[in-house]
This record gives C-alpha cells, structure tokens and sequence, in this order.
C-alpha cells in the first residue's frame, strides 16, 4: 500500500521543507502507485528530495547509485543534520571507517545508503546487499547507464543485475539530461518493463540568459569572459553571487584562475590534476561563498548546491548539447536572472576530433562510438551557430514540445531580434525565398542542390528538372554559396526544414517552414552575418566541411509534432522499448528518435512506403516494419 499524504507530508517537514516543488509530489506518488519511475528534472530540480522521502516512510534501507563522492558527502551531511540516519561507502574513506560502516549497514542502522557504482563490482559488497531489507534502489546519473549519451561510466552496466538480484519494490531512476532514445536505453538496461512512467519536466529555464560567441583568439576570449563576469556579478567583491568557468583544459584552468585571481576576484581552481586536499578545499570555498568564481573542468559541478550561481561560462565548447545544459543549468537555481555563455572557435572542431581519435589505454576507440560522439559535438556546434531562439531549440532537441516558448526572449538570438528593426530579418522575404529553394526540390535532393538553385550554378540534375527556369533559381546569387549554406543551415535550428532518407539525406519544409514561407506565420530569425570568418586553418576548413555533411546525414530533429502526431510517437517509442529488450540490444540499434518522429508524420501503411522513411532501409525494414506498422495502423490518428 501506499503511504498516505499524512506520511508523506510528515516526511516532508522532517527533511526541512515547507512545500513541494512543482512535480515532486507527482513523482513521489508514482513511484509509490507504480513501482518504476524514470525522472528527468534539470539539475537544481530537486530530484534528490524524490528518493529521500520515499526511504523515511519505507521500511528497511533505501539504496542510492551516485558516482559523486561530493554530492554523497553533503547529502548525507545534510540528512544527518536532520536526525536521519545516513551514510556513504567511498573511495576516500579509510577501511577501518568503511568496515565500521559495513558493520552498522548489517544491523539496519541506516535509512539510506550512498554508495559508488564501482563499490557493485565486489561479490562481497552484493551478498551484503542481498541481505538487507532493500524497499528502494535509486540510481542518480542515470543517463550514465547510455553507451550513445554524453556521460557514459562502464561501472553503470551492472546495475541491470543488481536490480534483478535485489528485486527492490521500488525502483527510481534519475537524471538531468537525456533525450527519448536515451531515457528508453535507461530503461530496457535496468531491465524494468516498457511500461515504466517516464516524468520529464522543468526543462525551460527562461531565467538563463543563453549566449554563444564564435571567437578568433585569446584576446576575444577573455574580452567576452570579463564582460559577462562584469554584467552578472559587477566588480570583484561586490557580494553579488557566484560564476563558474568551465575550461577545456587543466592548463587554461590554471591560467584563468590566476588572471581573475590578480584583477581582484576570488577564484579557485578545480581540475583532476590538482591533489585531492586541493579540490576539496576549493569545492568548500565556492560552497560556502568565500570564493566567487572557481575555474574548472568538466571534473567540477555535478552535485554541487549553491544557489545564488549568476553565470556559468564556457571557454570552449564541451562534448555535447546534453553536456552544456546540464553545465549551464548550475547557473541561476534560485530562479533569478543568470546568464551562460558559451564562447568556441573553429579551432575547437579538429581538436575535439583529435581527442575522440586518440587511443585511450593503449587501445583504439570503436569507429562508431567515435562516430556517434563527434555527431553530438556538431549538434552541440549547429547550435552555436543556429539562428533560432536557443531555448526554444535546446527544448525541441530533447523532445520537451510541451515548454518551448515560441522564442524566449532573452537570449542573444532573441534579444538581437528584437533589437533590429532595420535588418534583414525584419523583410520575410529573405527566409521565404530560401525556403522556397528548399520546396522546388522538396525530398528529391539534399541542402547542396538547395544552394546551389538559390545561387544559380549550372547543374545538370537541376537542368533535368527544369528547375533552372523557376523563378527562384539564381535569387541569391549575389550571396556566397557558402552565406547560403550557413543560411539554410539556421532554417534547420528554426525547425522550418528536415531531411528524410538515410543513404542520402533528401530536404523538405516542415509544416512550419510552409507556414513560413506561405507568410502564414512570422519569419523570427537571424540570418548568418553579410561575412563569415575568414583566414581558417586548412584542418579547420575540412573539418567544417565534415559539420555541414553531418548536419544533412545526422540532423538535429526539429519536426515539431502536432498531438495526435505525439500521441503516435509515444506508442512507436514504447514499441521500439519492447524489441530493444527482447533482443537484448540499446534502444537506438531499432531506431532513432527521428526516425520514429518522421514515423508519426508520415504514417507509412506498408514496407515500401516505409522505406521512404529515414532510418529504415530493407533490412530494418523487415526486422522491424511489420511491428511499426501494426502500431500505426492500430493508433486512432492514423
């Protein structure tokens, strides 16, 4: 039975809380009435509380999967300092202090305990687990469990055991970030049912002011870095809350540190290379807010509670689109205006190649892991380029239609939008002749021929066509090809254009895009400056060749779906749920997030008009069509 709101409101107070967040209640009830419950909620989002509460009113030890030793340490701190018995297993501690905790683990002593995935691996450690009266196993980081998400940790593998041997009555998966394909992948390797709820909320956060700044050097660099400091927290020591700068590397965490460090500020650096005694000392500094800016690695962040962060700045771009917004989500968790910035360069693309390629432990990395991985960082990189608001884009890539906000207005697209009166997007002529491109050659061609009809070029597939004689060819010839391709390029962010096909990404208008181009809806947009940077490395030039190959091979799904559509997509993903466990294999091997996306706008009746759509050759086509097709066929809007 579940606990009734009497308990669980109880429960509430003793943990110090007046009220629930919005959702909180609505996941700790399901998690109740259910059993299994995936949770995505931003970081800042109060997921902990959805697994603290439960081990209070349950009876027996509630377990708890983090790879933080950090956040286990403040938890616990802070549970402690609430009358709840609580501990961790880590790494850091001595053995005669883990063999006293074992000991006490054994009697019952602990509600909860936060224990390290890697601690799994011992037989000794499981066969003490299986012991204990287990109501609640609850797995943080739970995106960590996906070989194809940004945050892989083998460690999490073993977790899909541990459930089955556990058999907990409760089981509670979180996480921050992840898009359909990887909440699916979460699912089937924990091996809970495909019915599982899923409960994504509290993505949209309008209060973060997002900005990326394509920089030439150092110098611009640090210039847009002082700015932004000098906009969120004023002068140094001026009380007015915290920054965090991420750096790509240890070196330019140092440097960065010391620099801010002599113009006044208090910063404290945070990377793997520095001693334990060091990082810790600075994590309390910045903790407790005697320090106002720490520069840092990825290694910083994750579990850390302060509220009053007013700006999260990148120095260079990190892997992937999940990995800034889970990074940039630390900023403003109070719910007052922050700000990210984001700063990259072309130099960052044959970089962040060379480090996929690199060989780790001696040993080549598998071609499609490294695959996949770069395709995350271009996604990541198309956003920074896209001319789109950038929340609304962030919302559509995690599948989060419900928040986007029809343009935020407070991020730099918007703001720049807004501004510009006198420009070119104020003229919707501009983005409806270039959607107009897109239509002449609507799933016949892909984005090159687009270009090259708007600019004029000589071409005999378009001459085959006639399309040389439409009124649009030659509209934009005299744009650069290359101004064109960036141009259509930011129609794709806008969610005005899509690809169909997989051996050759073909483009057509999304509903959007016709409304769009039709003048049924306003052109909100921002083209692509009259120049583009200019001076490139030649490494720098091929591999920008590779990101506008890629955005047409792999684009980011911006199809927005309208509810019957959704309605579909949801049946087709709790389908693609059940192959991927009866064969044993990861969610996206059956098919992608826009596959089954094009699935639901399309709705193919049988095998050939299946193939038509992206993702589906003749293999998959027989392996998996006749499954797909009968959920179509059987769903109320097809």
């Amino acid at each position: 039975m579940s606990p009734s709101p009497q308990a669980i409101d109880s429960a509430l107070t003793r943990l110090g809380y007046a009220a629930f967040r919005p959702g909180q209640r609505e996941a700790i009830e399901q998690l109740f009435d259910r059993g299994r419950l995936l949770l995505v909620a931003p970081t800042g989002g109060g997921k902990s509380l959805c697994y603290q509460l439960p081990a209070l009113v349950l009876p027996g030890t509630t377990l708890v999967v983090s790879p933080l030793i950090a956040l286990m340490q403040d938890q616990v701190a802070a549970l402690e300092a609430r009358g709840v018995a609580a501990t961790y297993l880590a790494s850091t501690l001595d053995p005669a202090t883990v063999r006293e905790r074992l000991a006490q683990l054994a009697r019952g002593a602990f509600r909860l305990v936060y224990v390290a995935p890697e601690r799994l691996t011992s037989h000794d450690f499981r066969q003490r687990l299986a012991a204990l009266e287990c109501p609640l196993v609850a797995i943080d980081e739970a995106h960590c469990i996906s070989e194809w998400g940004h945050d892989f940790r083998r460690d999490y593998l073993q977790l899909g055991a541990l459930v089955r041997e556990l058999a907990p009555r409760h089981v509670l998966a979180c996480t921050a970030t992840a898009t359909p394909v990887v909440r699916d992948e979460i699912v089937a390797r924990l091996g809970l049912p495909p019915t599982t709820p899923q409960l994504v909320r509290g993505f949209a956060r309008p209060n973060l002011a997002l900005r990326a700044v394509e920089v030439a050097g150092a110098r611009q660099r640090t210039a847009q870095v002082d700015a932004a400091l000098g906009e969120a927290l004023g002068a140094p020591r001026q009380e007015r809350g915290a920054a965090i700068l991420y750096t790509p590397t240890r070196r330019l965490a140092d440097e960065s540190g010391a620099r801010l460090a002599s113009a006044g500020w208090r910063a404290v650096v945070y990377h793997a290379g520095l001693e334990a005694e060091a990082r810790a000392t600075a994590q309390r500094a910045f903790t407790a807010g005697t320090a106002e800016i720490v520069c840092a690695t990825n290694a910083f962040g994750m579990g850390i509670d302060r509220a009053d962060v007013r700006a999260v700045i990148h120095l260079g771009p990190p892997g992937s689109l999940e990995a800034y917004y889970q990074e940039v989500g630390r900023a403003g968790r109070d719910g007052h205006d922050a700000l990210g910035l984001l700063c990259w360069s072309q130099q960052d693309l044959p970089l962040r190649r060379r480090l996929l390629d690199r060989p780790i432990d001696g040993a080549v990395p598998d071609a499609e892991i490294i695959a996949h991985k770069w395709n995350l960082f271009l996604e990541l990189i198309r956003w920074a380029e896209g001319g789109s608001c950038r929340h609304d884009a962030i919302l559509r890539y995690f599948g989060d239609e419900a928040e986007t906000l029809a343009g935020c207005g407070r991020c730099d697209v918007c703001t720049t939008l807004d501004a510009r009166a006198e420009t070119e997007q104020a003229d919707p002529q501009l983005a409806r002749i270039l959607l107009s491109g897109v239509a002449r050659i609507d799933r016949r061609f892909g984005l090159k021929q687009a270009v090259r009809l708007l600019h004029g070029d000589p071409e005999e597939r378009l001459e085959r066509l006639s399309l040389h004689q439409v009124p649009t060819f030659g509209r934009l010839r005299d744009r650069p090809p290359e101004w064109i391709q960036r141009a259509l390029s930011r129609c794709v962010t806008a969610g005005w254009v899509a690809f169909s096909g997989e051996e050759r990404p073909l483009v057509h208008l999304t509903r959007d895009g016709v409304a769009v181009m039709r003048g049924e809806r306003p052109a909100r947009w921002q083209p692509p400056p009259a120049t583009t940077p200019s001076a490139l490395p030649r490494a720098s030039r091929s591999v920008r060749a590779e990101l506008k190959s890629s955005a047409a091979a792999h684009p980011a799904d911006e199809t927005t779906l309208d509810a019957a559509a959704q309605s579909l997509f949801e049946a087709l993903r709790a389908a693609r749920l059940a192959l991927s466990q009866g064969l044993g294999v990861p969610a996206y091997v059956v098919a992608h997030d826009r596959t089954l996306r094009e699935l639901a706008r399309q709705r193919p009746r049988d095998g050939a008009a299946l193939q038509q759509v992206p993702g589906f050759g003749p293999q998959k086509t027989e392996r998996f069509g006749p499954t797909f097709l009968e959920v179509i066929a059987a769903h109320p809007s097809a």
